[in-house]
């Protein structure tokens, strides 16, 4: 099915663009202002880990030539002694590490805190740019925070631009620097950024190297918080693998470029972006900016009082049309996760299917009466280089057609065959995905795949096999209600796991509730819909074919409109934490 899928949405904050400074020269004008009304004055650039600080140090140098420019890093911990401090954390694993307990103080050097701190030369401006800024400076006259998704930190990675909090490892492979980064510096750049985001000056988007645009700190609290009365959509990125596909390129229409699509991220605040419409100017800053400053407006109290300022609820499609299988693969169970790396919940997941073609099917559990032993040298066998390993022996194989919804809590043995397009509905933390088996084949980077067979076989359940599966994890669709032009169907997700799937079936508006909980929906059947405030709380919201949208739970109610009438009902998925879970 084609599409009219928007790959760049935004909310509309203002529709002056001058509320927006475009440019370094712009924006240099303004931090002159800023000087010109103090005879000296301390001004933090804030940067979270991978700005290119390199580009914003010149434009203050030029802008204010007899200010003293400091940079943090010269104040940090030599990279040796970081290394040290945090091999707990990131361990030897080439894939996996432990959230990570430490603050951003603890990578400074406190002997030069102290030093900075007492050497304040008299009359002189200052301008402080870098990670931990504020920790060096006791008080500031402006905060600029320099911010950017981590969407695009990863493509500076894989470009071996930026390099890790305090070190200089610009040569590393990206997937440390990613973990690292996972692990460790996002952790203590976002808890202080929760401190700052209420108190910044002005708020630095500096996604696209040489286009900088600045807001100020009021303007963009305001688009927080302007965001949490009204359905929106974080702007998705796509990224090819492996066993990438063909659809979501004609579907999404995307750029001809790489030899696939396997993944989109379209609704992973901690990953994407939200874009902001000043006019024709467009600002970007992570989701997870949303996330951190209007938790309760956006989650609901419930969903908060559980998960924090966490977005626990995970969008992605998965793409294998003319592709291959995914790996094998298992997630862990929650003791485990709790246990090996600190996280309090783990990766339940499903399959939601979007497409498929006639010969699509899902690996899903373990076949009735296996030898568990047989299976687990096998693997062995396999990841040392020898024989294939026999998937079909071990594991179930499950038709799969458009529309089917497959359920695979943790510690389910599962994987999406070729000529399936997956729209993947789970909970958030995507990065622990056990691989079992991948097939034999190299990752794009020509290099194989990293296999966690320790870690799977600890965490597959041995007793979910066929008939199990059948009864537990398969289309367990259930109606809710109906009425005129609308039904509404229970799809999952699993007992075990704590998000809820209604489908929605209708031809006419219907009408839903947030219920004080944030919901996560995609267009799953239908060209285009229309959401709207029944009470005219926000403007009309238009969303096309396999678009998610959030509704953050402060909306309330919401009604449903397909923009084209007709007999051919159109459908969506919506997603929410059970609160009795």
């Amino acid at each position: 099915m084609s599409s009219a899928y928007d790959k760049y949405p935004y909310v509309l904050i203002s529709s002056d663009a001058r509320d927006c400074r475009a440019g370094w020269e712009s924006i240099a004008s303004l931090i002159r202002g800023v000087h010109a009304r103090r005879e000296r004055a301390t001004i933090c650039v804030e940067c979270y880990p991978g700005v290119y600080e390199d580009e914003i140090e010149p434009v203050f140098r030029s802008s204010l030539p007899q200010a003293e420019i400091v940079r943090t890093r010269d104040y940090f911990k030599p990279p040796a002694q970081i290394e040290s401090m945090l091999a707990r954390d990131v361990t030897e694993d080439p894939v996996f590490g432990r959230l990570t307990r430490l603050e951003l103080v603890d990578f400074f050097r406190p002997e030069a805190i102290a030093q900075f701190k007492a050497s304040s030369p008299p009359g002189q401006t200052r301008v402080l740019i870098g990670a931990g800024t504020v920790l060096l400076a006791d008080t500031w006259d402006f905060l600029v925070y320099a911010d950017l998704p981590r969407w695009e930190i990863q493509q500076r990675q894989r470009r071996g631009e930026i390099s890790n909090l305090g070190l200089n490892n610009f040569d590393a492979p990206a997937a440390e620097k990613y973990k690292r980064a996972f692990f460790v510096d996002w952790r203590v750049a976002d808890h202080l950024k929760t401190q700052l985001l209420p108190k910044i000056d002005a708020l630095l988007d500096t996604t696209k190297r040489g286009e900088p645009k600045m807001i100020s700190g009021d303007l963009f609290r305001q688009a927080l918080r302007k965001t949490t009365t009204r359905p929106f959509r974080v702007q998705p990125f796509f990224d090819p693998g492996p066993w990438g596909g063909q659809w979501m390129r004609a579907t999404c229409d995307l750029p001809d470029g790489p030899t696939n699509y396997a993944w989109c991220f379209d609704c992973v605040p901690e990953e994407n972006s939200l874009v902001f419409g000043f006019g024709n100017e467009r600002v970007e800053v992570p989701a997870i900016d949303l996330v951190l400053s209007h938790p309760r407006e956006l989650l609901g109290d419930a969903v908060h009082a559980r998960f924090g300022r966490e977005f626990p609820i995970r969008f992605d499609f998965l793409d294998t049309m003319q592709g291959g299988n995914l790996s094998l693969q298992v997630h862990p169970l929650t003791e485990y996760i709790q246990n090996e790396f600190g996280m309090h919940y783990t990766q339940d997941e499903s399959y939601y299917l979007l497409d498929a073609a006639q010969n699509a099917c899902v690996y899903l559990g373990l076949k009735e009466d296996l030898d568990r032993d047989g299976m687990i040298n096998d693997l062995r066998t396999a990841q040392a280089g020898g024989q294939h390993f026999p998937a079909d022996k071990y594991t179930n194989q499950w038709a799969a057609k458009r529309h089917d919804h497959f359920l695979i809590p943790a510690g389910t043995i599962h994987c999406s065959g070729r000529n399936s397009m997956v729209l993947e509905i789970s909970a958030t933390p995507y990065i622990f995905t056990f691989k079992l088996w991948d097939w034999g084949r190299l990752g794009l980077d020509g290099r194989p795949r990293p296999i966690h067979l320790e870690h799977g076989v600890s965490n597959i359940q041995w007793d979910r096999t066929t008939e199990w599966v059948r009864r537990e994890l398969i289309n367990r669709v259930q109606i809710i209600g109906e009425g005129d032009g609308w039904r509404e169907e229970r799809t999952g997700l699993h007992d075990r796991e704590f998000i809820e799937t209604r489908r929605h079936w209708f031809t006419k508006a219907v009408v839903h509730n947030t219920a004080g909980l944030v919901n996560v929906l995609n267009l799953v059947e239908g060209s285009e819909a229309i959401v709207e405030s029944p009470a005219g709380k926000f403007d009309p919201f238009t969303v096309h074919f396999a678009e998610t949208f959030i509704v953050p739970a402060a909306v309330g109610e919401y009604r449903i409109t397909p923009a084209v009438h007709n007999s051919k009902p159109f459908a969506t998925i919506k997603a929410f934490v059970r609160t009795n879970a």
